[in-house]
């Protein structure tokens, strides 16, 4: 590609590292989308543990005599997890970057573990300033707007790199993906509070 980004065919399958990509990606180094298969096996094999997480936990809950609550719970979840990729492949349909899409998906399905490590070392910082003199107030707006951060800052990058978009196309992409995604994740509630 000519913005930098290592050729989309390099490495081997076998030679490939799901780990590896997520620490070069969540690092900002392009050269992690090499380490990403463009398959729908990839991609569903990616999408799965973020699916699998929250089903055991509504299963458990449904356990211990949760009631619809739970069940809304996990349908907004769902909704959360699987309107990203439906979003960005409409999206990429349009800018006519399709054949790209697949390994931007996988990668950016797996990357969602990084914001909650990058959240972790963030509370972390905050936590440190807290005992330097920073308020508690002050701490929660910084750890909110750090976490924040880092997640747009890492879903530009993938959209830019992975999709091969000029930094201004992917801001609006990212916006895109974003407000459409909250959009369909407050549809359930909605729909449940106009039943009653």
């Amino acid at each position: 590609m000519s913005d930098g980004t290592p050729s989309r065919d390099a490495g081997s399958p076998a030679g490939r590292s799901v780990i590896r990509g997520i620490f070069r990606l969540a690092r900002f180094k392009p050269e992690g989308f090499v380490e990403f298969t463009a398959s729908r096996q990839a991609f569903l094999n990616s999408l799965a543990p973020l699916i699998a997480f929250p089903l055991v936990g509504w299963l458990l809950m449904m356990m211990g005599g949760a009631g619809i609550g739970a069940f809304t719970d996990l349908l907004v979840t769902v909704v959360a997890l699987l309107a990203p990729p439906v979003i960005s492949a409409s999206l990429a349909r349009i800018l006519g970057r399709e054949a790209a899409w697949l390994r931007y998906a996988v990668a950016f399905n797996w990357c969602q573990w990084a914001v909650p490590l990058a959240a972790v070392l963030v509370l972390l910082v905050m936590g440190i300033m807290t005992r330097l003199g920073l308020t508690e107030v002050q701490a929660a707006i910084g750890a909110l707007f750090g976490i924040a951060g880092y997640g747009l800052s890492l879903h530009w990058f993938l959209a830019r790199h992975g999709l091969a978009l000029s930094r201004g196309l992917a801001v609006l992409f990212v916006v895109l993906l974003n407000v459409g995604t909250i959009t369909l994740v407050m549809l359930p509630h909605l729909v449940i509070r106009l039943l009653g």
